[in-house]
């Protein structure tokens, strides 16, 4: 594996919740930050939530107390719980590190929220 793989994505109607997960390509005990980024149709890819190794989150004011980002070191493994969806949450999501790191970028999962 040499890129982040997401899942989880799918259709939800407004106010509906969906849980992302994402495998990273190396031991994310060495990544210092790591994130969920978004990409709607038209839009330029930025981040949403991020998490340090101490497990400090940060989230943009778009999601903020709507979203939690969480990290597994064991398994490896990036969350990103998403609750009251709205349709304007519909994008494609991504994880990577922050700074991203170009050679990680996978293909991303769909998120659609309509109703």
């Amino acid at each position: 594996q040499v890129q982040f793989v997401e899942s989880g994505g799918g259709l939800v109607q407004p106010g509906g919740s969906l849980r992302l997960s994402c495998t990273a390509p190396r031991n994310i005990e060495t990544i210092g930050m790591l994130g969920w980024y978004r990409q709607a149709p038209g839009k330029t890819r930025g981040w949403v939530a991020r998490i340090n190794a101490a497990e400090r989150t940060t989230y943009s004011d778009s999601v903020k107390g709507r979203f939690t980002i969480s990290r597994d070191n064991a398994k490896n493994t990036l969350y990103l719980q998403m609750n009251s969806l709205e349709p304007e949450d519909t994008a494609v999501y991504y994880c990577n590190e922050i700074p991203s790191n170009t050679n990680f970028w996978g293909q991303g999962t769909q998120v659609t929220v309509s109703s």
